[in-house]
């Protein structure tokens, strides 16, 4: 049993630091990913995101279900529901020259969804990590 346990939180650990260790997540800002399609991808954790928020430099996209979107959600935000069949036809009618701020509810949706953003040549989007449960957990507000 506590070999067991010791070999979780190794696991979760791992998991945690393999972010941080690549470079992807800096603590209060945004760190870019380059694509060879042209979009910028760009993880944020909480704070990093509340700034690019507040200083009005994304549009916020969550894609969680609309039952958890009227739960509570980042003000302003748009959603478009990750799991619904017009998914991808909904993200072709944004512009796609505006940076995105894209969350879910703990990153899993958001992190599959970047590579339809891709694929539809978007400019610049943030992803970010943790979702909107990282959000919550560092303090931020959310809005029903």
């Amino acid at each position: 049993m506590a070999a067991m346990l010791d070999m979780q939180i190794q696991t979760i650990i791992g998991m945690l630091a393999a972010p941080l260790l690549m470079g992807l997540v800096v603590a209060g800002e945004a760190s870019p990913v380059g694509d060879a399609q042209g979009t910028t991808v760009t993880h944020a954790d909480a704070a990093g995101a509340g700034k690019l928020i507040a200083d009005k430099k994304v549009v916020v996209l969550d894609i969680r279900t609309p039952k958890e979107y009227a739960a509570g959600h980042i003000a302003g935000a748009t959603n478009i529901d990750f799991n619904a069949s017009d998914f991808e036809k909904r993200l072709v009618q944004l512009d796609k020259s505006k940076t995105y701020l894209v969350h879910c509810a703990s990153g899993g949706r958001s992190t599959k969804s970047l590579a339809q953003f891709k694929k539809l040549q978007f400019q610049s989007v943030v992803h970010l990590d943790g979702g909107i449960k990282a959000w919550q957990k560092a303090g931020q507000p959310v809005e029903k």
